[in-house]
């Protein structure tokens, strides 16, 4: 297990364009297990090859939704290698706050499409087409934009808040509701 050093906002290397990955080495599989244990130290949802510096077209992504609260039950895995990933279609939209490992403890509305096809190699060289929607959709999309060099501050509609400043704002609209989540 190794926690990688997660480059920052600033850093030159997050303007990069990825190179292709060519070939599946044991030092490539070693990067995605880096990787892994680095997104969940961190408290992430996805993480590009190039917030580690390196230069390579590798994704990894975990949107597990946590268990359910009242029979325990654990749900599917959801869970992403993806090496080369390639988005072949998207469609509708989706509007929300969005916040990035590279750019930490800070929030930004971002519009991503709200459903995503894209196709990928796994870490043991299988190709795989993936659909995905919501959170997943958002996800690839904003992990497939750091390896084109893009950070989502760049997409950003408004403002970039803390996140101290998006909780005061969710408290506030969860109190205009009534506390009822819509």
């Amino acid at each position: 297990m190794a926690i990688l050093n997660v480059r920052q906002l600033g850093d030159e290397i997050l303007k990069k364009k990825c190179k292709p990955v060519r070939l599946i080495t044991g030092r490539i599989r070693q990067i995605i297990d880096d990787m892994y244990d680095t997104m969940y130290d961190a408290g992430g949802v996805g993480l590009a090859a190039p917030q580690v510096g390196i230069l390579k077209r590798i994704v990894v992504i975990d949107v597990t939704p946590a268990p359910d609260p009242e029979t325990g039950e654990e749900p599917e895995p959801m869970r992403y290698t993806m090496i080369n990933p390639e988005i072949l279609e998207t469609s509708g939209e989706q509007r929300g706050y969005e916040g990035c490992l590279s750019y930490v403890g800070m929030s930004g509305i971002v519009t991503r499409p709200d459903h995503v096809k894209v196709r990928f190699t796994d870490e043991n060289n299988d190709t795989y087409e993936l659909e995905g929607e919501g959170l997943l959709a958002r996800a690839i999309c904003h992990e497939c934009d750091h390896l084109e060099g893009i950070m989502y501050t760049e997409r950003v509609e408004g403002e970039v808040i803390t996140n101290e400043q998006l909780d005061e704002i969710l408290k506030k609209e969860a109190e205009e509701n009534g506390g009822n989540e819509e």
